[in-house]
């Protein structure tokens, strides 16, 4: 009965809170007590009783009241966090200020006019009534955070204690050197606590509270500006924070060391309840917020990680102000980046796994998540990504996102998780080693709604990419560049590539190069130009393994001898482009061979109607994420400076790079000479033009094609007529013994595309990452129905 009791004492301080038209005071502490002290309500139980529509009515009717309750919450947290929370009541009140203001944070925040109030000082109330007067002008966001960060290392409370104390000689908590406090063990910290599920609870409860109190980015529009840095965000990863090399440890840890199927005995995750998972996920969702920063604005901190001694130590470049993107890049031992990179890969892999009892194993729903905290430990720790690719390691991460992306390709509101799918991988593909490692051979056999294939994991991502082309949603197009920049950066180290994968990038081709496709959008002819680089980098450098793609090159040569005599005058354009009328489909599925789908797998399937989903921020074009690099004879990479490019006339690159992009540096005087050779017709609708389509095509690299059909076609004709041959076994038993030595023109410089970090998918990353921690925080639903507006909430 308490319990209905004291949520009936609850609901009626709300309901007092709202009818009051004057202001309470301060010290009425009777009144203002009713809201903590003596409840036992769940946060779910505050989110019921503490409806929107009467948060807005106080805020609009009497401000005064709700600023006094901020004020008093806050308080009580600063005062549990003095004490050191020794009761159980203590810490019964901790817990409820903390659920009232992840209950009514989101609702200052949406209001302009009171965005900064929790930044404004008040006399007397800032800290707990401290005698000093420069304490108390403390403004309130920084007491909080503070106390919140005191509370997460609070003996017995958040932590265990060291001490097998009585309550006189327990720990102070301001001489406990919270180092000795890390909840996991793991990176620069060897010792594993005892578990203990109400730790994990209050710990949930209150990253919680510091998950809202980061929300303000959700209530601003997205802006380019990278200055725009998240005051709180900016504050807690200050050096203000006492704790935060601990709290940065202890995130890290524990999300990198739980293990979802524990020991292994089925069904168990139904048998009794994990208290970690929810801790896991809160903490990687406060973890990439924590480190949500604009590195393309900065210099990139230790790029060449050039640090020694402890596992983080202080030495020279200072890096950023953020300690927590500073901590993660100074990580550098071996073992520590081991621990992350085998803690990633198991949670990634965990949704894989599949079991011969139906959901026997517990699946976790946090993979969006562990993307986002993987792309920034590549991104802010150089030496973390190369020693992700120094070992076949890599491909633990990378079948789980092939994996996803073929399981989301038909889903609408999974486009987010497409594109920071994509771009890891194009973030890895610019590193020689990924490229390397791809041609092990793909044993594990994850059930995709793919063909069965044998080979490598290189024919993996060819036949997943090709499979997201035809057959993913409309939405996906802006990612083709994407994903053929991917391939063709891998291409030249590729050395034998299966007959399913080499018709799979013959396929695209052919679609690619019909002439409705061409003619009808400006930058189509570029995913042209990306599949004839990844036939030139294979035939020139790995021509010996890869009979089964020359073979495919060989049976299509039709396909590279229309593309030679692609008709340039206005009739035929006309008459190209009368073809996509007919044919509206973007990619027939007819002759790519589909084949049986893999035993146990399921077709793609799009979103259930109804389906929330947040939208995204456009993502900058493919010559904005990437720079390009000439690899040397030596394999030493070396950038390619965009300004050369502006030099040559008509602002096409010079030869050295013309692969007909209009890319790179000159971007911009591209589009004017596309706009001269194009007519733009009166309502703005672009057509195209003989002048344009001869302005690419005469740069179509196919040279190295044609020379290598000359030489084999009448050799294969040959064998055919000699010996009526209608085998492919023979013909590809010839191929893999043929040589082209010194018949094919002067290898071309390897090219790579590498992504460079630029403040259009910094703003891209911000608006996906805070649209999935909206999405996903559903129980209780701290921002649901508030006035969001980084991005919109649609359904599908």
């Amino acid at each position: 009965m308490g319990s209905a009791d004291s949520k009936l004492n609850f609901r009626k301080a709300v309901i007092q809170l709202t009818t009051k038209t004057q202001p309470v005071e301060a010290t009425d502490d009777a009144f203002w007590d009713q809201f903590w002290a003596d409840t036992a309500t769940s946060v779910q139980d505050v989110f019921a009783l503490v409806p929107a529509a009467e948060i807005r009515a106080v805020r609009e009717e009497s401000p005064s009241n709700l600023a006094t309750l901020c004020y008093k919450a806050v308080e009580k947290l600063v005062q549990g966090a003095e004490s050191g929370c020794h009761t159980e009541k203590e810490r019964q009140i901790v817990l409820n200020c903390c659920r009232l203001l992840t209950r009514i944070l989101p609702y200052i925040f949406e209001d302009p006019d009171w965005r900064g109030f929790f930044w404004s000082t008040v006399p007397g109330a800032g800290r707990g009534g401290g005698d000093e007067d420069d304490e108390n002008a403390r403004p309130l966001a920084e007491s909080l955070l503070l106390a919140v960060t005191d509370l997460l290392f609070c003996p017995d409370f958040t932590v265990q204690s060291h001490r097998r104390s009585t309550v006189d000689t327990a720990e102070d908590i301001h001489s406990i050197d919270s180092c000795e406090y890390i909840w996991e063990a793991g990176v620069g910290f060897a010792h594993s606590p005892q578990p203990n599920y109400i730790h994990d609870l209050n710990r949930t409860e209150l990253l919680k509270l510091l998950l809202t109190c980061f929300s303000e980015a959700m209530y601003l529009p997205p802006s380019s500006d990278s200055s725009n840095t998240n005051p709180w965000v900016q504050f807690f990863c200050s050096t203000e924070n006492r704790h935060a090399l601990p709290l940065f440890t202890s995130l890290l840890n524990v999300v990198c060391a739980y293990d979802p199927v524990g020991y292994g005995i089925p069904y168990n995750h139904l048998l009794f309840s994990d208290y970690r998972e929810p801790l896991v996920e809160e903490a990687a969702q406060v973890l990439i917020v924590t480190l949500d920063y604009d590195s393309s604005t900065s210099s990139s901190p230790t790029v060449d990680g050039t640090t020694t001694g402890t596992a983080m130590d202080d030495v020279d470049p200072p890096g950023p102000d953020n300690l927590f993107v500073n901590y993660l890049s100074r990580i550098h031992r071996e073992e520590d980046f081991q621990f992350i990179l085998k803690g990633v890969a198991r949670l990634l892999s965990n949704p894989l796994v599949q079991t011969y009892l139906p959901n026997s194993a517990k699946k976790i729903q946090f993979h969006q998540e562990l993307l986002v905290l993987f792309w920034k430990l590549c991104d802010f720790n150089k030496k973390f990504l190369f020693f992700v690719l120094k070992s076949s390691d890599v491909l633990d991460i990378l079948v789980p996102i092939l994996y996803f992306l073929n399981d989301a390709r038909a889903d609408q509101s999974r486009v987010g998780l497409m594109h920071i799918g994509v771009f890891i991988l194009l973030l890895l593909s610019g590193e020689r080693n990924f490229g390397v490692r791809l041609n092990k051979p793909y044993s594990v056999r994850v059930p995709m709604d793919i063909p069965v294939f044998t080979g490598t994991h290189a024919d993996l991502l060819i036949i997943v990419f090709h499979k997201i082309i035809t057959s993913g949603h409309q939405r996906l197009q802006p990612l083709f560049d994407c994903l053929l920049t991917i391939v063709v950066n891998v291409s030249p180290y590729l050395k034998s590539l299966s007959m399913v994968a080499a018709n799979k990038l013959l396929h695209l081709l052919e679609a690619f190069s019909t002439t409705w496709f061409l003619f009808s959008a400006v930058q189509n002819h570029h995913l042209v130009f990306f599949l004839l680089e990844v036939f030139n980098n294979i035939i020139q450098y790995q021509f010996d393994g890869n009979s089964n793609l020359v073979y495919a090159v060989i049976r299509k040569r039709n396909v590279f001898h229309q593309l030679a005599n692609l008709p340039t005058d206005s009739q035929s354009i006309q008459k190209g482009l009368q073809r996509k009328k007919k044919s509206p489909e973007p990619i027939s599925r007819t002759n790519s061979q589909d084949g049986v789908s893999m035993e146990g797998s399921r077709p793609a399937a799009p979103a259930e109607p109804g389906t929330l989903k947040t939208s995204l921020v456009a993502t900058p074009g493919i010559d904005k994420l990437t720079e390009k690099s000439q690899v040397s004879e030596d394999g030493t990479m070396r950038s390619l400076e965009p300004e050369a490019s502006q030099l040559s006339p008509e602002g096409n690159p010079p030869t050295a790079l013309s692969d007909g992009e209009p890319w790179s540096g000159e971007a911009s005087h591209s589009r004017r000479d596309r706009r001269r050779l194009s007519s733009a017709s009166s309502s703005g609708q672009w057509t195209p033009t003989p002048d344009w389509v001869m302005s690419w095509k005469s740069k179509l690299p196919l040279q190295t094609i044609m020379r290598l059909l000359q030489v084999l076609v009448p050799q294969v004709e040959k064998i055919c007529i000699d010996k009526g041959l209608t085998d492919e076994s023979e013909i590809l038993k010839f191929l893999q013994h043929g040589t082209l030595v010194g018949l094919l023109p002067v290898p071309h410089p390897i090219l790579i595309r590498k992504y460079q970090a630029n403040s259009g998918t910094a703003m891209w990353f911000r608006t996906y990452m805070w649209g999935v921690i909206y999405l996903r925080n559903v129980d209780p639903p701290i921002w649901y129905d508030t006035d969001v507006k980084l991005f919109e909430i649609q359904r599908v």
